[in-house]
Parts: C-alpha cells; structure tokens; sequence
C-alpha cells in the first residue's frame, strides 16, 4: 500500500511539473472512491431500518434477460437452471410455487389457457433495472442476498410489473402484479 501511495505521489508531481492538469484531474477523479458506496450514491431506502438503496450491475440484468428469453421459447430446462428450488414465487393470480418445477408448470398452465382462449401468449418488455438494498443493521436481511430487477412488460392481456430477486445467478424469490385494463 505504501508503494502504491507513493507511485499515486510521484505521478501527480510529475502532472503538475509537466502542467497537465487534465491528466491530474483524471487521475484524482478515477481515485477518488474511498468506497464502492461513495461511487454508487444511495438512490432511496430499504424496507429495514438503516438500509439504502444502490443501482445494481448488468450482470443482474444478464441473468433476467435469460431467464425472460427462457420463458418467452418456453425452454424450460434453461428456465429450471436459471430458478431456485428453495425459493418464493408469486404470481399475479396469486399463485405462491417453490421449485422451479412447480415454476414452470404454472407458466405452461397459463400458455395452454391463452391458446384455448385463441389469445396470443407473448409480451413486450417496456423496462428493466437492477437494484440491491443494504445497510441493515446485522447484515442479515433476507433482501440484501443478491439484486433485485424491476421490470415492466405489456402484453394482450394486461400491464404486469415484476419483481425478480436474483443471487448467484439464480432466481431466488419472484413477484408478479398485474393491470389488466392498462395496455399502454
């Protein structure tokens, strides 16, 4: 760390020496986190006391995409792999499974329903972001494994707004809510 320091020293010298000052600021701004935190600036609160909210990471974002790309092909062995068998998952209908068996059993129940009813079985993602909350005072909430994706879709049957809580590459927990007479 000491050598560290004193390299960081000896190139800011030699900035100012050489009247580079746009490379000095460069250099203090990239080294001017002393924390992830103060880099990634609190954007809300967390339903434990003491917790904020962070923007999450694009690898969150990775995983919903393919688990959205999964279930749109109805492959659900991707689906499975990409689930959690010890997790809580709710449906807009209010429909709470645990497995990923149980998981894809009520999406293929919903298809076969939209195809009797001659509905198209399809949707339109209109967002999607990552965030993760933190700051609770053991560190132990339930909510802080992982990040959580919120994400609107827009199908014929309705607007539903989710919910994906996302750790280690796996859906953990799930929530659905849907709007149905708003399809805009």
């Amino acid at each position: 760390l000491l050598k560290f320091i004193f390299f960081i020293i000896y190139i800011v010298i030699n900035l100012i020496i050489m009247k580079n000052y746009i490379l000095l600021f460069l250099l203090i701004l990239i080294t001017s986190c002393g924390s992830p935190s103060d880099c990634n600036p609190s954007n809300g609160f967390g339903p434990v006391e003491g917790q904020k909210v962070f923007m999450g990471s694009e690898k969150t974002l990775e995983v919903f995409n393919l688990i959205d790309e999964a279930w749109a092909k109805r492959d659900y062995d991707v689906l499975k792999s990409l689930i959690s068998d010890n997790g809580n998952y709710t449906f807009s209908d209010g429909t709470n499974v645990t497995t990923a068996e149980e998981f894809v059993g009520k999406i293929e129940e919903s298809y076969q329903q939209s195809i009797e009813k001659g509905q198209d079985w399809g949707w339109n993602v209109d967002f999607a972001f990552s965030v993760y909350p933190k700051g609770s005072s053991d560190g132990s909430s339930p909510n802080e494994k992982g990040e959580w994706v919120n994400a609107q879709f827009t199908s014929p049957d309705g607007v539903y707004l989710e919910w994906y809580q996302i750790a280690d590459g796996q859906l953990i927990s799930w929530f659905s809510a849907k709007n149905p007479g708003n399809t805009e």
